[in-house]
Parts: structure tokens; C-alpha cells; sequence
């Protein structure tokens, strides 16, 4: 039996954010000491040729990565890496620290296996992630870095918000996403809004001199055109990627809603998450890192033959411990195999009519 499985009634008594600063706490702690490094490595990596990714010029070891969220503040991304993640995504940083909404803001809902969150983009600014980051420079794999704004930015501010953690973090990232659609931000402007994001990406790119990939984060509510009208705009602007998707304030498929506002992730989201994906890549090449009700190796692996170069979990690794990576990657190997793929990369959008 998983120790996580005998943990885990007792983390979900306590509430779901404390329960969060108690496990990167005990992360923290051991990502200090090498030797207990080396054993999470033994225990939880798996490798197998099969999985490796070539994306954005990078080497991903394995499709599966923690997405941004969990490690807001830079503090456990070594540790998550030697838990088998082949990459793990920071954020979302926002230029100054910011104490994000009131608590409580984070909420389980375990007969769906989901979470409600509104976190507000709460975090420690980008100065203290760069000090983080600078010194520690050891995790086994990709990073990426997801960029904000303050709560209190209006438009204009926003666009400088999001330059200021670009060049802050820029020699750090080996990709960077701007996160446009978090539901859990003050309704200041429409951040979606077609010309908003034609400046966000001009900025961007006129600060990006060593072509750093640059990915978009979408949400999952985007009608077809608006998703095509998206795309067309990251193409005329050289981007590099999709995320697609972020949390729904849709409450489809919750069994018994909480009367909690704020951004739903888990099992509910992952059919819309993956017919996003799937629309996405029939429409262009780009790219995708799917996100949304990643689980396990069938569900991670929807998202490849769905069109995901590259997956991302959070409400998956609460549900499932530790050992999430590992078992999502065995599964996948052997979900390759029965279908006579020698690789992800070979599988990406095979549901594509």
C-alpha cells in the first residue's frame, strides 16, 4: 500500500491550504538534504526512452508536469522534479508580492475529485522567486514560469506588470506563460480581450532577445472562433505555445456544488479541458500543454491523442500522492505499446479527425 494513501485522511482534515504549506514544508525539508533527494529519485522516477519530449528546444524526459499553482513561490520545484515530474511550471508570479483573497480560498470537493480555488494570485513577488531560483539550480528538469499582474492594475498597468516578471525571471525560465484567464483576479478589463493581448505579446517579444519561448494560458470557456481568433494572434506574433486550460467557474459535473465561488480543477474539467485541446490542434500547429482532470495514463494520455505535446496536473497529485508521476508514466508506456507507438511524440493527436 502507497504510504500517501494511509496520509491522506489526515492531510483532508485539516484545511486544504494549511494541509498544502504542510507538504511543501516537508518538500522543502528534503530537497535540503542529498541523500534524501537521491531516494525520492529511486523511488518515484521512472525512464523510459518512449516518453521523451522534444518542445520549445528543450529535452522534456517525460510528458508529465506539475502545472502552476502548487509551487507559486519557487520554494519545492527540485523536489518535484525528483518526484518524476519531467517538468514542473512556477506561479503564477506577479511583479510585487500580493497577499491574493481572503482565506479560506481553497477548497476540496473529494466525491468529484476536484478543488475550488481563489487564490487571488497570493505570492512573494518576483524578487524573492529570483533569489530562489538563482540559488537553486539543480532540479532534474524543464522549467517553466507563469506570469501575472497585481490585483489593483488596470489595463495599461498590466501590460507593464507583466514585462517587469518577464525580465526579472528571464534567465531562469526555459519557457514562460502568460496567464490571461485566471477567473480568481478583480474584473478590472477584459485580460482576453483581442487587442489587449496584441500589446501583451508585442511587449513581450520586443523584451525577449534570445527568443525564450512564450506560451499563452487560456481558459476553458472560449467559444470555437474566439479560440480560433486566439490562435491567430499568437501566430502573428511568433509565440510558441498553448496552455490550454486553466480552471472553469462552471460548476458541470460537480455532484453537489459548494456555495464557494472561484476556479474549478479536477475530474469535471477534464472532458471540456481535452475537447479544447482537441480544437485547438486541428487549428494550428503550435504546440499544446494540456491541463485539466489529469489523473492518470488513460487520462493524461486523452490529452496527447487529443493534441498535448505535454501535460500538466495539479488537483491529480492532491488526490494521489507522490507517486503520480511514476504510475502516469508506466501507464503511458504501456498505453504507447498496446497501441504500436515507439513514443509520445508519435501519439500526439492521433484523435484528430
Amino acid at each position: 500500500m502507497d504510504p500517501y494513501s494511509l496520509l491522506r485522511p489526515l492531510f483532508f482534515k485539516l484545511p486544504a491550504e494549511t494541509a498544502h504549506e504542510y507538504v511543501t514544508g516537508g518538500l522543502r525539508a528534503i530537497q535540503s538534504i542529498g541523500p534524501a533527494r537521491r531516494a525520492l529519485r529511486s523511488r518515484y522516477t521512472y525512464e523510459h526512452p518512449a516518453l521523451a519530449v522534444e518542445c520549445f528546444d528543450t529535452t522534456f524526459a517525460n510528458p508529465i508536469g506539475v502545472a502552476a499553482g502548487f509551487d507559486k513561490n519557487a520554494r519545492v520545484f527540485p523536489a518535484l522534479s525528483d518526484l518524476g515530474f519531467g517538468f514542473v511550471e512556477i506561479g503564477t508570479v506577479t511583479p510585487n508580492s500580493q497577499a491574493g483573497n481572503p482565506r479560506p480560498r481553497l477548497f476540496r470537493l473529494p466525491g468529484d475529485r476536484a478543488l475550488i480555488n481563489r487564490m487571488g494570485f497570493n505570492g512573494d513577488g518576483a524578487d524573492a522567486v529570483h533569489s530562489r531560483l538563482a540559488a537553486n539550480t539543480d532540479a532534474a528538469g524543464p522549467l517553466g514560469i507563469n506570469v501575472g499582474k497585481m490585483n489593483d492594475s488596470d489595463a495599461e498597468t498590466a501590460i507593464d506588470d507583466y514585462r517587469r516578471v518577464f525580465e526579472r525571471l528571464y534567465p531562469f525560465g526555459d519557457y514562460f506563460v502568460v496567464n490571461v484567464s485566471c477567473p480568481n483576479t478583480p474584473d478590472e478589463f477584459d485580460e482576453a480581450d483581442p487587442d489587449h493581448l496584441r500589446r501583451i505579446f508585442e511587449t513581450l517579444q520586443a523584451a525577449n532577445e534570445d527568443d525564450v519561448p512564450l506560451l499563452v494560458k487560456i481558459g476553458p470557456e472560449s467559444p470555437r472562433e474566439s479560440l480560433y481568433e486566439l490562435v491567430d494572434i499568437v501566430e502573428a506574433y511568433e509565440l510558441d505555445g498553448i496552455v490550454a486550460t486553466n480552471t472553469t467557474t462552471s460548476r458541470d459535473g460537480v455532484t453537489d456544488p459548494p456555495d464557494e465561488r472561484g476556479g474549478l480543477s479536477g475530474k469535471p474539467l477534464e472532458t471540456r479541458s481535452t475537447a479544447v485541446i482537441e480544437t485547438l490542434a486541428g487549428y494550428t500547429e503550435l504546440p499544446i500543454v494540456g491541463v485539466g482532470g489529469v489523473d492518470s495514463a488513460e487520462s493524461a494520455y486523452a490529452k496527447i491523442r487529443a493534441g498535448a505535446s505535454l501535460v500538466q496536473l495539479y488537483t491529480g497529485f492532491v488526490y494521489n500522492g507522490p507517486s503520480t508521476a511514476r504510475e502516469i508514466n508506466r501507464g503511458l508506456v504501456e498505453l504507447l505499446h498496446e497501441d504500436g507507438y515507439d513514443s509520445i511524440e508519435e501519439a500526439v493527436g492521433a484523435d484528430i479527425d
